[in-house]
């Protein structure tokens, strides 16, 4: 199996910005742990972080063809890309999204996310943990 981790605009700076949100542990900290995680699972990764919402739209667009599954933190972009949706909602592989912080907790703007629409799940609030959770989901939802 394999999944690839796509993180949008600002995941990269986790550890640096709003620690009491997004707590303390660094990007290169989550990538680790993915790698990890989904070593354990004997699932194959790829993870790829940009701050263009182009560059994630190709990205999600050429994983149709090479990934069995998509998790992918959109970060601000989860609130308002109808672009990012679009393009999750062309290809025939399942995405799961991951977020963090609880956006239900945060301010009015994130609580509202317009990409999980094409998600066939959200997982939100367990800090870096939620990307393991959504590898393990991986391994329910693609037999």
């Amino acid at each position: 199996m394999r999944v690839l981790v796509l993180n949008g605009p600002n995941i990269n700076m986790v550890g640096i910005r709003e620690k009491d949100i997004y707590g303390t542990e660094s990007y290169d900290d989550l990538k680790q742990k993915i790698k990890k995680w989904s070593q354990d699972l004997n699932i194959e990764v790829e993870i790829f972080q940009s701050n263009s919402e182009g560059e994630i739209i190709d990205k999600i667009q050429s994983a149709n063809d090479d990934f069995d599954g998509i998790i992918i933190n959109p970060g601000a972009y989860t609130h308002y890309s109808f672009a990012i949706l679009d393009a999750i909602k062309a290809i025939q592989i399942k995405v799961i999204e991951v977020h963090i912080s609880n956006i239900y907790k945060r301010e009015e703007f994130r609580r509202k996310s317009v990409t999980a629409q094409g998600a066939v799940g959200v997982i939100s609030g367990f800090s870096l943990y939620g990307y393991k959770l959504a590898l393990d989901a991986f391994l329910y939802l693609i037999k």
